[in-house]
């Protein structure tokens, strides 16, 4: 955006004429803006309200329409969203590489999306997998990974990673688990604490290959999330042993700490942050409520250690948020 606050100043200096000013404030009345990002949202919120119409549509006239004619309704729309991207993509490469148009991508979510409803609903219906719901996860996660790569796509690489999250629960998970609905269970921590570390090692991979290596983030931010929580869930959860999921929480900080202010990168700054406070404050919450019982008194020094630490916080964010940009 021009800002003409600069050329009044040098109209009042007498360094520019009159005639020369209103010109400036006629541009910079009219000067055109961009709608990128606001055509870029309205492209994804239609391709989501395209397949959850179909969704919608196939729910209420399944009795009408028949399954198999929905089967190949679908099928057709996923082929050809596959075949237009297929047509259209440029080759592959495991650099970063440019879609030929941006329609592409959101044709390609499209494809990858109904898709999964695909799979599902032939496991839905016909019982295609039997009981091995893992397999049904399985074959679209291997599905999506392979065309996040193909074509160089970060929407459907999460789409693929979320699809891993859910194949590891089910395929780690004891089955009984899920048969009774009851997930107060160490099976479930322990496979994401695994699934987060294993997918910050492949994002560390595939920076130090250069195999997609704009992958990284996308990688290291799931894989942060998913063993932070992990922690967290553990320390909550396993209580005999709280302070060593701690000390683990403590280690994954330090680590996220360090890369953060290697790449000044305040987003796992923050994040690390964030995760690292929720568990400090769960130590410190603990120890007043076990160690005082719990008295009106442990109650009020926790209030005021929730208010003064979140300033603090706050503060130590501003500052070394600061210090990021002004080395930049």
């Amino acid at each position: 955006m021009m800002d003409s606050t600069l050329f009044t100043k040098l109209h009042a200096g007498g360094f520019i004429s009159d005639a020369s000013l209103e010109k400036i404030r006629m541009r910079a009345a009219n000067q055109l803006f961009s709608l990128y990002w606001e055509l870029r949202a309205i492209l994804y919120i239609g391709v989501l309200l395209l397949s959850g119409g179909i969704g919608i549509l196939i729910y209420k006239n399944i009795d009408s329409i028949g399954h198999t004619a929905i089967l190949l309704f679908i099928a057709l729309i996923s082929a050809g969203s596959f075949a237009y991207c297929f047509k259209k993509s440029p080759a592959f490469s495991f650099q970063k590489v440019w879609p030929l148009n941006s329609f592409s991508d959101y044709i390609l979510l499209l494809g990858c999306l109904t898709f999964i409803s695909f799979v599902g609903f032939l496991q839905f219906q016909y019982q295609v997998f039997g009981n091995r719901l893992g397999l049904a996860l399985f074959i679209p996660m291997v599905v999506l990974f392979l065309i996040a790569y193909y074509f160089d796509n970060l929407a459907i690489l999460s789409l693929a990673i979320t699809n891993l999250a859910a194949w590891a629960g089910i395929a780690i998970t004891p089955a009984k688990i899920l048969a009774d609905n009851n997930f107060d269970n160490g099976s479930i921590i322990f496979t994401g604490l695994l699934l987060g570390i294993v997918l910050i090692a492949i994002g560390i991979l595939t920076k130090q290959k250069k195999l997609k290596a704009h992958f990284e983030f996308t990688y290291t931010n799931f894989g942060t999330n998913i063993s932070f929580i992990s922690c967290l869930a553990a320390m909550m959860h396993f209580e005999s042993s709280y302070l060593l999921w701690f000390v683990l929480l403590a280690g994954i900080s330090y680590y996220f700490y360090v890369k953060a202010v290697k790449d000044k990168s305040f987003y796992f700054l923050l994040i690390m942050s964030l995760y690292a406070y929720v568990g400090v404050s769960y130590i410190i919450i603990r120890f007043l409520f076990y160690a005082i019982e719990g008295d009106i008194g442990g109650l009020a020094i926790a209030c005021l250690y929730f208010i003064s630490s979140a300033i603090w916080l706050i503060l130590c964010l501003i500052k070394i948020n600061k210090k990021f940009y002004d080395s930049i």
